[in-house]
């Protein structure tokens, strides 16, 4: 797959390219350059166009669903890059390095989108994972970012140990010795103890890695004391992927056997939806409510995860691209305020009209109000669970968690218009202005035609 192996060929450039200039417009280009040639190459994956010519050896399942996946990540970060790139130099001394790690990432991603086995499952988690330790601590000035990098790390490695323990279980529970995830699907009339235990690990191991709750709780430490310009990353591309490789772990191994755990995925979501709002409802700090909200947009994505449709599955491609726009374009607004408090945005609105107005329609479509691309995500999950005829409990609680989240999105509105004060921001360059006005665009055509993005996995090849 060609995405998989130039993301990792394009890291190691980045890497070789810090030793010539540590920073500068020239490290920005290749940055630019390697991610505008991933996005390409992964449409000619699309078209069919394999310049690699291995033989993966079915470690790897290649299908419109995880390519148009990998479009949607790339096209995040690309639009992240043009943001962002200046702020990614500006956390340390080594701006290189740091773009070099998003695109081992990357690779990380590519795999995730892709894998057919329980091994590839476990090897794209941890290409992802481990360069995100380094970006969480990478402001060594700052002690709570050293303490976020020192968490995020046990914390992953625990998870880590977890899904490699399901990963053994569940390879002594099939019949034929195998990881591959079409046959461990094989011969699934009688579950053995053997193979409750390890989906149940590999369910709390991946809960882990999307943030559901009850394991959660490292989420807003890691997030907010995260460098903000990585925090953006880390919530968006990162945490839409690994949605994605846990919707493909379960509908292509675990589908046939979905009544078994689905009430679990049903208390798992309830539950982030609940303890993700309620939280948010508290928090002073904008970064702080936007790392719960993520928690609570976790649990609107694991509905996609119960059901296992086509409308979920298209939902879960429409969600990723509303909510990594949403959230890439708040957090380009936050990191220009020099107060992240709330009582910070006040008066934004009349200081900075444009950078309200691009956090405004960000919010909104956070929210899920009509006309943005988050009204229609928020759409598709609910529909999907409808669809099945089955927990109407949870769609009245999703619903009434949603009208929760109106509550702490509008009170950042509420002050950036509403309120006395002089928010102050940084100046803002003209291709920054002009790069938030195509989110907020994007986001306003994504709600009124939902359907131009679902149709492309009608029109994907291979």
């Amino acid at each position: 797959m060609n995405a998989i192996i130039f993301s990792a060929l394009w890291g190691v450039v980045m890497m070789f390219a810090g030793l010539i200039r540590k920073k500068g417009a020239a490290t920005r280009v290749l940055a630019l350059l390697g991610i505008g040639a991933l996005l390409t190459l992964n449409i000619l994956d699309i078209r069919g166009v394999h310049f690699t010519g291995l033989d993966f050896h079915n470690l790897i399942d290649i299908e419109p669903f995880g390519l148009l996946f990998n479009c949607i990540a790339f096209g995040a970060c690309g639009i992240y890059f043009l943001l962002s790139a200046r702020d990614i130099e500006n956390v340390g001394e080594d701006g290189a390095e740091y773009f070099a790690l998003i695109f081992f990432i990357l690779c990380g991603v590519s795999i995730l989108s892709v894998f057919n086995s329980l091994l590839l499952l476990f090897l794209g988690i941890e290409i992802m994972s481990i360069p995100l330790y380094i970006l969480t601590g990478s402001d060594k000035r700052n002690l709570k970012g050293n303490e976020a990098s020192l968490k995020y790390f046990l914390m992953g490695a625990f998870s880590t140990g977890l899904m490699l323990l399901g990963i053994a279980f569940l390879y002594g529970a099939s019949e034929k010795g195998s990881f591959f995830l079409d046959e461990l699907a094989m011969g699934r009339s009688a579950l053995s103890p053997l193979f409750i235990v390890g989906l149940i690990l590999l369910l709390v191991s991946m809960g882990f890695k999307v943030s559901a709750a009850p394991f959660h709780f490292w989420t807003p430490d890691v997030y907010d004391g995260a460098p903000t310009v990585f925090t953006s990353f880390m919530a968006t591309i990162v945490k839409a992927a690994s949605f994605v490789a846990v919707i493909r772990l379960f509908g292509n191994a675990f589908a046939d056997i979905g009544p078994q755990w689905q009430l679990f995925v049903a208390i798992l979501a309830a539950s982030t939806l609940f303890i993700g709002n309620l939280t948010a409802v508290f928090q002073q700090s904008v970064k702080r409510m936007l790392a719960y909200s993520s928690i609570a947009q976790a649990g609107f994505m694991l509905l996609a995860l119960l059901t296992l449709n086509t409308m979920a599955q298209e939902g879960i491609l429409l969600y990723a691209a509303a909510y990594c726009l949403a959230t890439i374009g708040c957090f380009a607004v936050l990191i220009k305020m020099k107060d992240q408090s709330l009582d910070g945005f006040n008066g934004l609105g009349r200081s900075q009209p444009l950078l309200a107005a691009v956090n405004t329609i960000c919010l909104l479509s956070l929210t899920g109000i009509p006309l943005t691309a988050g009204f229609f995500a928020k759409y598709f999950m609910l529909a999907s669970v409808l669809q099945t005829g089955k927990f109407l409990w949870l769609v009245i609680f999703a619903v009434l968690c949603a009208a929760v989240s109106v509550y702490y999105y509008f009170r950042v509105i509420q002050a950036m218009y509403f309120r006395e004060g002089e928010a102050k921001a940084l100046n803002l360059s003209g291709s920054y202005r002009f790069w938030l006005l195509v989110i907020a665009g994007l986001l306003i055509v994504l709600g009124l035609f939902p359907q131009w993005l679902l149709d492309r996995l009608n029109f994907v090849y291979l």
